[in-house]
This record gives C-alpha cells, structure tokens and sequence, in this order.
C-alpha cells in the first residue's frame, strides 16, 4: 500500500504552504474518500497516478447524485483532489465535467434583538456567554472568536483585529462598550492560568507562519495567549509540543443549542445565527450596507445583501397593503 506515503507527502505540502490543520484534516479526508472510491472489484486499489480527470469526475458526480452533498461540499472535495493531483503528483487535470451539485438559495435564520437577549440569559457558563455575546455584538464567525488573541483586542480604539479569517485576510470589527469590563475581568482569570502554566514549565501556544522560529520566546508571552484558552493543555498533532490551544468550538456549538431549546425560540438557530443578527440589525439601524460589509469581511457587497430580504418589513423591505394605513 503506497497510500499512506503519498497522504504523508500531500501533509507535509500542506504544512509548507501553512494550510491550517482543519483544511489539512478535510483535505486528507476527501482524498482517501477519492482513493477509496476507485478500489477495484478485485479489491486492488491502484495509485492516483494510474487515474485521471474520468475518475476525478466520475468521483465528484457520484458525491452529488448518491451523496446528496451540498455544492459547498462537493467543492471542497474537488479542491482536495485537486491539491493532490497538481501540488504532490504534479499532474495537470482537465477536461473535468462533473455533474454539480445544487447549490440551494436559502435566507439566513435571524433572530430579533429580544430573542437574542433570550438565548444569551440561557447560556449559563459565563465564558460561554460572554463569547456569544462577541459572535452578536461584533459579528465574528464562531472560529474566529476562538482563535482572539490577547494583543488583538484595542480597548483604547473599541476595536477588535481578526486575523487569517475566511479567505485568509484580516479585518477590523467592532468591540461593544458592554463587553470592555467582562473582557477585562476574563483577561485577569486567563493571565493567572497563564502564569501558572509558565510555573509549571509550559505556557506556550501556537504561532503562526514561521514566527515562532523568528520569535522564539514569543509563543509565552502574553500578548500571543488565546483570549479563550482550553480548559486543558493538550498535545499538538503536528509539532509534537504540549500546549494549551485554544477553547473547542463544539463546547459553544452545545451552549447555543441548548439555550435555544430553553428559551422555546422555534428557531433553527446556532452560533452563526448571531452574526447574521448582527448584520440584519445594523442594517435595520440604518447603517450603510457597505459599512456592514467591511464589518463582516464580505468580498461582495452581493454577499451582504441577502440581509436585505430578511429585515423585519418581510421581504425586501415591502410593508403589507394589509399593515398599511387606509387612504
């Protein structure tokens, strides 16, 4: 079996050209889905070499037709076989005519401010709600909630810095006057768990690109620590080094369902659902759509629009002849 050594090959590109270890796990994920997917019926699987764009779209067609996978899905399948092909056997694919998967129009689910408020007095662990008051009061996706760092939060400019998001750029957003003393008190309790992982011989946290080898101290400064550390340290996959990474996204992800089930919102909500709170109320509040674009980091303004079909007027903003004063 030569799959193992060429998954080991595609991880350690990976690693070169600084993918995250998320895409790093997706990836390696859809490509032994594709090497699986061609396993003969003799029980031979043969190399990806020996495969090409047939496979390739015969792959990504059955995803879509048997799979039912989602077009955000099937592509990023596509862009792992891909990867495979182009940057570790470097072999050039084209001719691919897969059959696509639908790519569904739905509306975001959006709650209005008192309902917001709801969800927020259910979330009982105070750290827990002070992160979902961060997705709604500034509009962050759950991850880059979680991946704050401590020097990236200006108290002095009421601003946040969010750094590597979606699309691999940085942006500035919002940071609530509410929030300015929770965060403060938070920062304290998370110094004193830094100072006692220093103690004990640890401290440090991941930096990005090749920082920590340009910086060597700098992973146990406290301006690098993550503003929402794990609650244990834990063994990093790739660099073999004890650390303490930042808090899971699943612990958010149980609060959140679990506080919208309490406040009896028969609303499909999750985390995400505060950042498109977030942008249908500033927008509601007369701010310029561009605005809540840069806000949200959206490349297209197209993209921040379909806010405008769930405003609190119905869709488009249309008020009802039924609603509206007799003439």
């Amino acid at each position: 079996m030569t799959e193992p050594k060429l998954l080991d090959q595609a991880r350690h590109i990976m690693r070169i050209k600084h993918y995250s270890y998320r895409t790093e796990q997706t990836y390696i994920h859809w490509m032994t889905r594709f090497i699986l997917f061609n396993k003969r019926p003799d029980g031979v699987i043969p190399h990806p070499r020996d495969l090409g764009a047939a496979e390739v779209e015969a792959f990504l067609s059955h995803l879509a037709v048997e799979g039912h996978v989602a077009a955000s899905t099937q592509n990023v399948a596509m862009q792992a076989v891909l990867f495979l092909y182009h940057q570790v056997l470097h072999i050039e694919l084209t001719g691919i005519n897969a059959l696509r998967a639908r790519q569904d129009k739905r509306l975001p689910v959006v709650l209005t401010r008192a309902e917001v408020q709801r969800v927020l007095e259910h979330i009982h662990d105070p750290t827990a709600r002070l992160q979902a008051k961060l997705l709604y009061g500034a509009g962050m996706r759950l991850l880059e909630c979680l991946r704050l760092r401590v020097k990236d939060i200006d108290f002095g400019q009421h601003h946040i810095v969010l750094r590597d998001t979606k699309g691999n750029e940085d942006r500035v957003t919002l940071l609530p006057e509410q929030l300015i003393p929770l965060l403060h008190e938070h920062l304290r309790h998370i110094q004193s768990l830094h100072q006692a992982d220093l103690k004990a011989g640890f401290g440090a946290v991941y930096l990005p690109d090749a920082l920590e080898r340009k910086y060597p101290n700098a992973s146990k400064e406290w301006a690098w620590q993550y503003v929402f550390p794990a609650s244990k340290r834990s063994v990093d996959p790739r660099s073999g080094q004890t650390r303490r990474h930042h808090a899971d996204d699943s612990t958010l992800q149980r609060a959140v369902r679990e506080a919208v089930k309490a406040s009896g919102i028969a609303k499909l909500a999750s985390c995400h659902t505060f950042r498109h709170s977030f942008a249908t109320h500033l927008l509601e509040g007369g701010y310029d759509i561009r605005t809540v674009q840069e806000l949200l980091g959206h490349k297209d303004v197209k993209t921040t629009m379909i806010y405008t079909h769930v405003l609190n007027k119905g869709p488009l903003g249309v008020r009802s002849p039924l609603d509206s004063p007799s003439t």
